[in-house]
């Protein structure tokens, strides 16, 4: 006979809660788990019962033996436009996947300390007082880009990967996912977060979110990055491409915009060209980047940009909705994961400072889907 588990009532209906589940809705959907029958004290799960249940919850399984729910207060603030306080406490999929990057990072950075690397020396290097174009010239020198650096470019797509490319070069790990992991059913909504920056002085951690436009994507990566320059972790949603009210928050948008259309410029463009579209093609940015300049130079009014960035949001939902959720597994994973950290999970497993069951656990990949991961992504493997 099996062995039954009393269970917690208040931690049960804490994990539904958590998920997204009422009891009504949960036992629709899974009912041999009969959830109801253990509230009601009429049956007590067992051992495997317990680890189905936290599955589909999405909750650790050593969580249903707590006396009382856990904090899950993030020790970061996470920013949404308009809002003057930023909020502790973000959904499940966005903390999991906040979990699952701190314990990437906490692991890279031990290992960096163990081969002798040093701190980086542009974390926390400049505060909210810094002149925005002192603020973007260091940005720019030490990625090595010149002002036009754009114009390498053929379009703004490839913008995005050079500048990804140019931030995990010097020590900062880009990982670009809209999903907790390799689960699709956990997706992370656009609206709840764009990314967040986990800042640590040996090897900070970028999360963009791969269900966002390209567009807004290349404006949250260098928004990111300042937070970098600024030392101060924070998570954003940006609704419109719009800060929230903080003094953090409005030079991270102004860096981020200077750094990607320069406005002297932009400027002396816009006397002859009053076409975003055509702007977009010189400045190898996406039209909204443009609209979103324009905006801040009062070039447009707020209702025309409005116009404009809700105009785009749906062309590009349904762009991606033409293109299905097909794609490269492969190629879609070298950004979950970032090429610079598997290329130091490589280097682990290989001198044997990490074992192949951990090296597993920190990219999520598995058996031979790992291996062959680590031969497509990283040199020399």
């Amino acid at each position: 006979m099996a062995t039954t588990i009393p269970v917690r009532e208040n931690i049960i209906t804490w994990a539904l809660d958590r998920a997204g589940y009422d009891l009504a809705k949960f036992s629709l959907k899974y009912p041999t788990l009969n959830v109801e029958r253990w509230l009601q004290g009429e049956k007590q799960p067992t051992v495997k019962q317990l680890e189905d249940f936290s599955k589909k919850v999405h909750i650790p399984f050593g969580y249903l033996f707590l006396q009382e729910p856990p904090n899950e207060e993030i020790d970061f603030p996470f920013f949404r436009s308009g809002q003057a306080r930023p909020n502790y406490t973000v959904s499940p999929n966005i903390y999991d996947t906040i979990l699952e990057l701190e314990r990437r990072q906490d692991w890279l950075r031990d290992y960096l300390i163990e081969l002798g690397s040093e701190p980086l020396d542009f974390i926390g290097k400049f505060n909210n007082t810094t002149i925005v174009n002192v603020f973007v010239n260091d940005l720019r020198a030490k990625l090595n880009l010149a002002e036009n650096w754009y114009l390498a470019c053929k379009t703004w797509e490839d913008s995005l990967t050079m500048l990804m490319d140019a931030i995990e070069k010097i020590g900062i790990i880009v990982v670009q996912n809209g999903v907790v992991g390799n689960n699709m059913h956990r997706p992370i909504p656009v609206d709840e977060c764009r990314g967040f920056v986990l800042v640590d002085e040996y090897v900070p951690f970028m999360f963009i979110n791969n269900t966002d436009a390209k567009a807004a994507q290349l404006f949250t990566l260098i928004h990111e990055l300042a937070h970098i320059w600024l030392g101060k972790s924070a998570g954003f949603n940006q609704d419109q491409l719009l800060p929230a009210d903080n003094d953090l928050e409005l030079i991270c948008d102004q860096v981020a915009a200077e750094f990607l259309v320069p406005k002297n410029q932009l400027l002396s463009q816009w006397k002859n060209i009053q076409d975003i579209q055509l702007l977009a093609t010189r400045f190898k940015v996406s039209t909204i980047v443009i609209a979103r300049r324009a905006l801040d130079l009062n070039l447009i009014t707020k209702p025309q940009f409005f116009s404009f960035y809700n105009n785009y949001m749906e062309w590009a939902k349904a762009k991606q909705d033409s293109k299905g959720s097909g794609g490269d597994f492969y190629r879609t994973t070298k950004r979950r994961v970032s090429p610079t950290f598997a290329s130091y999970v490589d280097s682990a497993v290989k001198s044997g400072r990490l074992t192949y069951k951990d090296a597993f656990k920190l990219t999520g990949l598995f058996g031979d889907v790992y291996t062959r991961f680590i031969n497509q992504n990283v040199i020399g493997s």
